[in-house]
């Protein structure tokens, strides 16, 4: 019995040291997964040249510093949490990826979401918010974030990556631009799902009551799944946490977007490295008609007559995900594109 007694003993230290050992390689695993040094960061702007605004982004470096910092800026309905969510960060986080491969980041809200300025909806539009961008990579150059960087990469997602080609196109201000989800030809059918789904916060339930103008739009509670990840998988919660996330869009600045893919060679007028980027399923983009989404070789075929040739363009599919790629189960192989074509293009530098 004595013996027996002893072998539970044992045992249930065993068990013990196990748990503790356990917990320990968990705690040791989290800081491993996000040592970045984070903070809030307001930048005051005018609007249209005029009206005093406030910007806010999250500024991320990893640790030691780096010499390049990602401006990145978020679609329609989406604010800066699109770059850095928070439900399961190993795999959907692209500011904890880029911090990891040892670039800064500077997740900003657009004008009208987030924790930035919300003016009327009517004075914003795709140009006014790449005004507003542009005064936030001055500030950034002047070292106004509190840390100096040598090179500044703008990225954007859908609204936003056509922010980031009027900005980029027009002041010629940042050293490399990466473009998700938005595309020169479009796909109509699959568009008009996304347009679709769009209804006036006032109509929402949630959204109503934040006391925002009625006029910005937002997503229709149930409609993100189909709007922004179809044909994906229906990642448990995650479809649930975008919605729980969602935001605001401005009519004007969808208005903008649009005559960018299909209209003005905004483009062309780029002259540093460009990555673009999107999800093979994207249905607002590709199509037999439209880009082509079937690999990044066909990708790189349908959008090089928009660019030229100092942009030295490189592309990359997604492939089995819709429009919205950071919260794509397999986003880690597109974090892992983007940190690969700005080391090649010297953008760590």
């Amino acid at each position: 019995m004595h013996w027996r007694h002893g072998s539970v003993k044992r045992r249930a230290g065993a068990l013990t040291f196990a748990i503790l050992l356990a917990g320990s390689l968990l705690t040791h695993a989290q800081a491993q997964a996000d040592t970045a040094s984070c903070q809030d960061v307001t930048i005051p702007v005018r609007l249209a040249g005029l009206l005093p605004q406030s910007v806010h982004g999250k500024l991320c470096e990893p640790p030691g510093g780096a010499r390049t910092v990602q401006v990145l800026v978020p679609g329609a309905t989406y604010n800066s949490v699109y770059w850095d969510s928070a439900h399961t960060p190993e795999t959907h986080s692209f500011r904890l990826a880029m911090n990891k491969a040892g670039y800064a980041t500077f997740a900003i809200d657009r004008l009208g979401t987030g924790a930035s300025s919300k003016p009327p909806s009517a004075l914003l539009t795709a140009f006014t918010e790449a005004d507003v961008v542009h005064q936030v990579i001055q500030a950034i150059r002047h070292g106004d974030l509190g840390s100096q960087f040598d090179k500044v990469i703008l990225g954007g997602h859908s609204l936003g990556a056509a922010i980031t080609v009027l900005e980029a196109g027009t002041y010629r201000d940042v050293d490399g631009v990466l473009i998700t989800g938005l595309a020169h030809r479009i796909n109509p059918p699959g568009a008009l799902v996304v347009l679709g789904s769009f209804i006036p916060v006032a109509l929402d339930p949630v959204m109503s009551r934040r006391g925002l103008d009625p006029t910005y739009l937002t997503t229709q509670p149930g409609a993100r799944y189909g709007a922004f990840h179809a044909p994906g998988i229906d990642v448990p919660g995650m479809t649930a946490y975008d919605e729980a996330t969602k935001d605001v869009v401005a009519p004007g600045e969808l208005l903008d977007a649009a005559a960018l893919a299909t209209v003005l060679p905004y483009s062309r007028r780029i002259t540093v490295p460009v990555l673009v980027a999107l999800g093979g399923g994207d249905g607002g983009l590709c199509g037999p008609l439209a880009t082509d989404c079937t690999s990044s070789a066909g990708l790189l075929q349908s959008e090089a007559p928009y660019y030229a040739a100092a942009a030295r363009l490189r592309a990359y599919v997604l492939p089995g995900y819709g429009h919205s790629i950071n919260y794509a189960p397999n986003a880690p192989d597109y974090h892992q594109a983007v940190t690969q074509w700005a080391d090649s293009m010297g953008l760590s530098r």
